[in-house]
């Protein structure tokens, strides 16, 4: 697709990949909303781009219509989705405080599962009333799930579950949605420069970015988007979690 004129649709747009991703699609003429709990970051980063920002928790159904609402005003109905909204909360199953408090794990699941489908059934529900594009193409969506969901690390149960869960859904959504011409794909980045991330102190930084095979860098944001961008653009591309991890396969910790 070609993704001028097109309303697009970024949740965590406020940094990091969700950021990058934005940025890009609006370089490339698409109108674009930035989804985001952080109502201030949203902000910024539409005022770079030109975009829209809209507070919302991806997790919430209420939330999530009032922002694909007022999203849909402003631009159309969006052709594209791009799922970046997502949290992690290390902690072992069982550690020496006793076993992991249920509530976190749901949470975890709750945001980057249950956020990356809610998302995707309202938005798809609009982009299967438009008028078809080339070769019959109504959307496209692309979710983030992260090499955690095939390696994930001890202290990564609840991460690694919400991530395989955003895996599994990929096939099956991109199947139903097929007969409407709506793409749907996901990407598993590796070890990434993002907020997140910038957290940790530089040694630790380092330390990661030296596991990984080739680059020995921390992926940037930059990159992920440059993937979105492909994956947007190239309508034989469905049905696919393609990884962008420098060949790394993850440790047990």
């Amino acid at each position: 697709m070609d993704c001028k004129g097109h309303a697009a649709i970024v949740t965590g747009g406020g940094s990091g990949l969700g950021a990058a991703t934005a940025a890009a699609l609006a370089a490339a003429g698409a109108k674009v909303a930035i989804f985001d709990v952080n109502a201030d970051g949203a902000k910024a980063v539409a005022s770079k781009i030109g975009g829209l920002a809209v507070r919302c928790d991806v997790s919430d159904s209420d939330a999530a219509v009032a922002a694909i609402k007022e999203a849909r005003e402003k631009h159309g109905a969006a052709r594209i989705l791009i799922n970046c909204a997502g949290i992690g909360t290390p902690r072992r199953i069982v550690s020496r405080d006793g076993p992991m408090p249920l509530a976190e794990f749901e949470k975890v699941i709750k945001v980057n599962l249950i956020g990356t489908f809610n998302l995707m059934r309202l938005v798809a529900a609009d982009m299967q009333g438009l008028p078809p594009l080339e070769d019959g193409e109504r959307g496209v969506i692309v979710s983030t799930a992260s090499v955690a969901a095939y390696e994930g690390q001890i202290g990564q149960a609840a991460y690694s579950a919400s991530k395989g869960g955003v895996v599994a859904l990929t096939i099956p959504a991109a199947r139903e949605f097929a007969q409407f011409g709506i793409r749907v794909n996901a990407i598993a980045p590796g070890i990434f420069a993002t907020p997140m991330l910038a957290e940790l102190p530089e040694e630790a930084q380092q330390s990661l970015a030296a596991q990984v095979p080739f680059p020995k860098l921390l992926g940037k944001p930059e990159q992920y988007a440059a993937l979105v961008m492909h994956i947007v653009e190239n309508r034989y591309l469905n049905g696919e979690v393609i990884r962008i991890d420098g060949a790394i396969r993850m440790a047990p910790r």
